[in-house]
């Protein structure tokens, strides 16, 4: 065995980055909190505000499409800062539009406030995946970015319940955003205390993100990557911010019932999703994805033509929805993974997440323009032909998974013993002044 004489001890590799993930964790779960607490709140928004179902979807888009613009404006001078810095700078720009929304006395200001929150919210999350792509090696890239994704399931079983019930309790929609933007700020200065300056990214030269997109879109199996994502996104986020609104004025449920269906429904999405993780590698992605994908499909035509139910049904609907429709994303991913060429896997990535923010975005405005009411306040109209809308792209997800190929195998990688970055421990090791071998 090799031993090294006149090397200091190290600190715990594993250690420093349990830390690091749940810094990030903490940030992406205000991200997430503030991008999906709108959606429940949409039938007091209708009434406090006296929107219509369209503007409401035009609420809800705002950030999605936001989030678009930022990112691939965003992609272009990032590299050229420090992680730390964009990080910070990011998030403490979304807190401020966090703050706004809470504030917001009418319609034109939280629509102008969703559009900053996305347009901040979006370069954060972009940063939280660029940390992790320097920090973590290949083999423990995916841990990490599941980790630290798993904030979402907490933002559904946690955020989701208090932030409803804050509302409920100060009688104000606007509370959540108060709550999220406080949150936020204690996570801010947390990072600025604790999250450490990454600049190697920095060193040697990397292909222009025009140049390297521009490669990702002459592929054809990256093609059919984004038309799946744009598919399953549309067949979600056509009808999901219309949930609360529906349950409320169309099946009966009262707003103190929608933090129990939210939270039942989380609670049941992360148990589920953890065993649909576990059968993706069992029985490979194509079959789970055609099983949830395909249940998800029947569970939109269910919950889009519910009618009045008790509190029980609501929550069993909601559910199975949530659970179909969250299960499937886990081996869709697997697969677009799997057919991205691993040389362009991080602009295909960040193209990606850009198609899944314009699908988020734009899905809750294709429901506006289908989606009336009986009159202002009153019960939706037209949302069963939102469903069929939604269940159409659904259909067209489970085609297109067939078009799906693996890329071509990556060379082999020789993973460092320590993949920790030097960035991350202040202070630097001595050289080893001699090796002695046996």
């Amino acid at each position: 065995m090799d031993v090294v004489e006149g090397t200091a001890p190290q600190k715990p590799v594993a250690g420093r980055q349990t830390g690091l993930l749940l810094l990030l964790a903490a940030i992406n779960f205000t991200h997430i909190l503030d991008f999906v607490i709108v959606m429940p709140l949409g039938d007091q928004l209708r009434h406090d505000l006296a929107i219509t179902p369209q503007q409401f979807g035009f609420i809800v888009s705002a950030y999605g499409l936001a989030a678009v613009v930022a990112g691939i404006l965003a992609s272009t001078v990032v590299d050229r800062f420090d992680r730390k810095t964009v990080l910070l700078v990011a998030f403490a720009g979304f807190i401020f539009a966090t703050l706004y929304c809470g504030l917001a006395a009418d319609y034109a200001h939280l629509l102008l406030a969703r559009a900053l929150a996305g347009l901040f919210g979006g370069v954060a999350a972009s940063g939280i995946m660029a940390i992790i792509g320097d920090v973590f090696p290949d083999k423990q890239r995916g841990k990490a970015i599941g980790a630290v994704t798993s904030s979402f399931a907490v933002a559904s079983i946690i955020g989701l319940p208090i932030g409803l019930s804050l509302a409920n309790w100060f009688h104000n929609w606007g509370a959540p955003f108060l709550a999220i933007a406080g949150l936020g700020t204690v996570v801010w200065a947390v990072a600025a205390w604790r999250l450490p300056s990454l600049t190697h990214h920095r060193a040697g030269q990397h292909a222009h993100p025009i140049a390297q997109f521009a490669a990702v879109l002459r592929q054809p199996n990256h093609l059919w990557s984004f038309a799946f994502m744009l598919a399953m996104v549309f067949g979600t986020f056509i009808i999901v911010p219309y949930f609360a609104p529906y349950f409320q004025a169309n099946c009966g449920r009262s707003k103190e019932d929608l933090p129990i269906i939210y939270a039942v429904a989380g609670v049941g999405s992360l148990v589920m999703m953890n065993l649909i993780g576990w059968l993706t590698d069992r029985f490979g992605a194509q079959g789970v994805f055609l099983a949830t994908a395909g249940g998800a499909v029947v569970m939109t035509l269910v919950i889009t033509n519910l009618p009045p139910v008790s509190l029980a049904g609501a929550v069993a609907t909601a559910t199975l929805f949530m659970v179909l429709a969250s299960g499937r994303v886990v081996p869709a991913q697997t697969m677009m993974l799997r057919s991205a060429d691993p040389k362009l896997r991080g602009a295909f990535t960040n193209l990606n997440t850009a198609v899944s923010h314009f699908a988020t975005g734009t899905g809750p405005v294709i429901a506006g323009l289908i989606i009336g009411e009986e009159y202002q306040g009153g019960p939706l109209t037209y949302y069963w032909l939102a469903g069929l809308v939604a269940a159409a792209f659904g259909i067209a997800a489970l085609v297109l998974s067939f078009l799906l190929r693996p890329a071509a195998a990556p060379q082999p990688q020789t993973v460092p013993a320590n993949p920790f970055p030097m960035a991350l421990d202040p202070e630097p090791l001595p050289e080893a002044e001699e090796v002695a071998t046996p």
